[in-house]
């Protein structure tokens, strides 16, 4: 049995864009059991430029779940982005999860937005300015908060789903004095505190598409400007060695 996870992120949607995406989304049942956007649907995050990524997300065949992107805090209009967004059916998480009844299986989805830090050896510490330690503070949290969702849910398998990376290994292309911006090794840590199958997100535009938490869950950036398609798909099931997803071509743009 096999579960067809669709995902795309950073797709920064506004009136200029509305239908760029939707052609190949209305064949998405076809290959996919549901469809998850990894943040930065908008551009500033306004209610207006939801109720775009609405009509372009919104009335699939399939699920559709979501979280934030930094963009989408933009504009300090947060409640009402999430309000358009659940009106149409879309569901968006914030440090919680949902499980999916699946044709292969229960699919559990546990999301964040995550946050910066940087990884190993080189990153922030709880140290020093309170503004700083305010910093680090809302990375842990983030994290802690995936860490619960993620082992919160009873499924088959399991995905995580952040807009910030959890590994370096997806920055790749990158310019080395913004990872710290890009992502946070605190992720990764939360990723592989539970049987995690799989692991996308989205923000390096110019990174790369594959890698994998020290703990071995693939992890997968799925940006718009990384995977150049309207998603990406990927296969999990028991029948595949640990978790090995493969990712399958998808028309769009």
């Amino acid at each position: 049995m096999v579960i067809r996870i669709a995902a795309v992120g950073d797709v920064h949607l506004d009136e200029d864009v509305v239908g760029r995406f939707r052609p190949a989304l209305e064949e998405l049942s076809d290959c996919a059991d549901v469809l998850l956007l990894a943040g930065d649907l908008t551009r500033h995050g306004t209610e207006a430029e939801a109720r775009c990524v609405a009509q372009e997300f919104g009335g699939l065949d399939v699920p559709v779940i979501t979280v934030l992107g930094n963009h989408d805090h933009q504009c300090n209009q947060v409640p009402q982005v999430v309000k358009v967004l659940e009106d149409v059916g879309i569901t968006v998480l914030e440090g919680n999860g949902v499980v999916l009844e699946c044709t292969g299986g229960r699919l559990g989805v546990a999301g964040v937005k995550g946050f910066g830090g940087g990884f190993a050896g080189r990153c922030a510490s709880d140290f020093g300015e309170p503004e700083m330690k305010a910093f680090v503070h809302t990375t842990t949290e983030s994290a802690d908060r995936l860490a619960e969702a993620l082992l919160s849910l009873d499924c088959d398998l399991l995905v995580a789903l952040t807009h910030y990376a959890p590994v370096p290994d997806t920055l790749a292309g990158e310019p080395l004095e913004i990872y710290p911006f890009l992502g946070a090794y605190q992720l990764g840590q939360a990723i592989d505190s539970a049987p995690t199958a799989l692991a996308v997100h989205g923000h390096a535009h110019r990174g790369s598409s594959r890698g994998t938490t020290p703990g071995g869950v693939r992890v997968r950036n799925v940006a718009h400007p990384v995977i150049k398609q309207a998603y990406s798909v990927f296969h999990l099931g028991d029948h595949l060695d640990q978790g090995e997803v493969s990712r399958l071509s998808a028309s769009g743009t």
